[in-house]
């Protein structure tokens, strides 16, 4: 990898968590991110390829915080309809059936770095972390690590837990890397994990955490509508998964659904959640799924 030149290469793909990434700095809270097999990938279970991702467990979930809103205000829900946390926003960058990108099955395998840094955020020391594109893709590196940036600074996300932080850069070494790729390089990333994503998936493998970029720009066809927010779920559930969280399934009907559930299996009667926490601080989980 060619970090100063804003470039590298990677192979290998997976919407999955495994634990078997180094001991880099993000082992310092190395009780919750041991090695463990995750299997989180976002992937199809019985939906249309336009929009099908489950993952392994879940990932799908995301009629949340409408676009702006994602980093404006609190919003526990994927859909303002179902949250008593937030207000209704106006959704942006919709995707339609008449509207539907062609995206390509694979790519070159090598990644740009978007450049810059932000400032760290949450509680204590922060993971470092990258987000990159891959090559000859047409995804903006500025917008991308912007609404990551976004995501993971937003108060209903992982910092609400009080010992998470992050901060992006884009140079030295990072205990972490967002990398939005075609089908075919995700497979092949996470395939070196003995992950298998199918051509659909995203996953959370070492350092890796892996966007499949069928899922970013089209989301499901449940949230076709509201793909900014939807967002929100990939990122937040595969860092989830990169912090330790393991899959969990609904708490109760009627209330949000953990970003940890494998939302696209079925809500099991819980509304639909991208956010880790509510907008007053309580930790939207449910009971372990084995």
């Amino acid at each position: 990898m060619n970090r100063d030149n804003h470039t590298t290469t990677r192979s290998g793909n997976s919407e999955y968590r495994t634990d078997s990434r180094p001991q880099h700095r993000g082992a310092r809270n190395a009780a919750g991110r041991r090695a463990r097999l995750l299997l989180c990938f976002t992937g199809i279970a019985g939906l249309t390829v336009a929009g099908a991702i489950y993952v392994s467990g879940s990932h799908t979930s995301a009629a949340q915080a409408r676009t702006d809103r994602l980093t404006t205000a609190p919003n526990s829900s994927h859909s303002p309809s179902t949250s008593a946390d937030a207000p209704p926003v106006t959704p942006r960058a919709s995707v339609t059936p008449s509207a539907t990108p062609t995206i390509p099955e694979s790519g070159p395998g090598t990644f740009t770095i978007a450049p810059g840094q932000s400032a760290a955020v949450g509680t204590g020391e922060p993971l470092r972390y990258t987000v990159e594109v891959e090559d000859g893709i047409d995804v903006s590196l500025s917008d991308a690590a912007q609404q990551v940036e976004r995501i993971l600074a937003d108060p209903r996300g992982w910092t609400a837990d009080g010992t998470s932080a992050f901060a992006r850069i884009s140079t030295g070494q990072p205990d972490f890397v967002v990398e939005i790729a075609t089908p075919k390089t995700v497979d092949k990333i996470c395939g070196e994990y003995g992950l298998d994503t199918g051509g659909e998936v995203n996953c959370s493998v070492g350092q890796h955490v892996m966007v499949n970029l069928k899922r970013w720009i089209l989301a499901t066809p449940a949230y076709a509508d509201d793909v900014t927010s939807y967002r929100a779920l990939i990122i937040n559930h595969e860092v989830g998964h990169f912090l330790g969280h393991g899959h969990v399934t609904c708490p109760g009907a009627g209330q949000p659904a953990p970003v940890m559930m494998q939302q696209i299996k079925g809500l099991k009667g819980c509304q639909t959640n991208v956010w880790p926490y509510t907008a007053d601080g309580r930790y939207v989980t449910g009971p372990s799924v084995p």
